[in-house]
């Protein structure tokens, strides 16, 4: 009788061990239970019977929607600006692309509040940038509605540009080159024979900076402050309520994790891509 068995998943002949070794098994199995148990915990505790009056109070659904607003947004412009990005990382050559790949995915490892005090020094009123964005146009971005869509891109975008690369690199050029040999530019090219080929790497990419973006904090209190109403997003309202209505920050914090099961259900096997 042999230690392994065979199956097959897409096409691909794969061997898993039968019997798991007893040093292996017990760390996986505390590993499992400490990342179940705070989650289990979660839902123990909750205010089920209060729940519904927690939900329905004026303040959950105002950050609700602020929410859902700026991460929408974060969303639309990770893929105005991701797309062709992760296009130019996977599909050009040129010097220096492996520093800009690891300049793109550096907010991925820096801590969000760095992240928020780099973008105050970058386009804050007296910033790199922002002071010639308040003289020149009058946009202020900090501490508005509008900076919590720069805070939420900025963490957000790289998750989008990994899975499109990824997923670009996995596709075939050879589509591409024979559309130009017919006489069609490269952004046509790109347009109407790249993309639906990446759809499906965009629409994972595209969720996962969703997720990424509504679950934001650290840079968004830097950056954009928490004020309700105009940029106190859920994550800041969980942080304001455990201070003083625990019940109220346990209720917003299972709508989180429901967003966040959403999300995982939404993907299934589409993950990041290594590139």
């Amino acid at each position: 009788m042999t230690n392994t068995a065979e199956t097959l998943e897409g096409g691909r002949r794969r061997t898993r061990p039968r019997v798991v070794p007893l040093p292996l098994l017990l760390p996986a199995l505390l590993g499992l239970a400490f990342l179940v148990v705070p989650l289990i915990a979660l839902l123990v505790r909750a205010p089920w019977r209060t729940l519904p009056d927690q939900l329905t109070s004026p303040e959950v659904w105002e950050a609700l929607r602020l929410s859902l607003l700026c991460a929408t947004a974060a969303t639309a412009l990770s893929l105005l600006l991701g797309v062709p990005l992760a296009w130019l990382l996977a599909r050009t050559d040129f010097p220096g692309r492996g520093l800009v790949r690891s300049l793109v995915t550096l907010p991925l490892v820096l801590p969000p509040v760095v992240g928020g005090v780099a973008l105050l020094l970058a386009l804050g009123r007296n910033g790199v940038v922002g002071q010639w964005l308040d003289d020149w146009f009058g946009v202020t971005l900090p501490f508005t509605t509008a900076g919590v869509v720069v805070a939420e891109t900025f963490v957000a975008m790289p998750f989008l540009v990994i899975s499109v690369e990824g997923t670009l690199r996995a596709a075939d050029p050879r589509y591409e080159e024979a559309a130009t040999t017919l006489g069609a530019s490269r952004f046509t090219a790109f347009r109407r024979v790249t993309l639906p080929l990446i759809a499906p790497g965009i629409a994972a990419g595209a969720v996962l900076a969703w997720a990424r973006a509504l679950g934001e904090f650290g840079a968004t209190i830097t950056f954009a402050g928490n004020f309700p109403g105009r940029t106190q997003t859920m994550p800041l309202s969980v942080y304001l309520a455990l201070q003083t209505d625990p019940a109220s920050a346990i209720a917003l914090s299972l709508v989180l994790l429901a967003v966040s099961i959403t999300v995982l259900a939404a993907l299934r096997d589409r993950w990041l891509t290594a590139p």
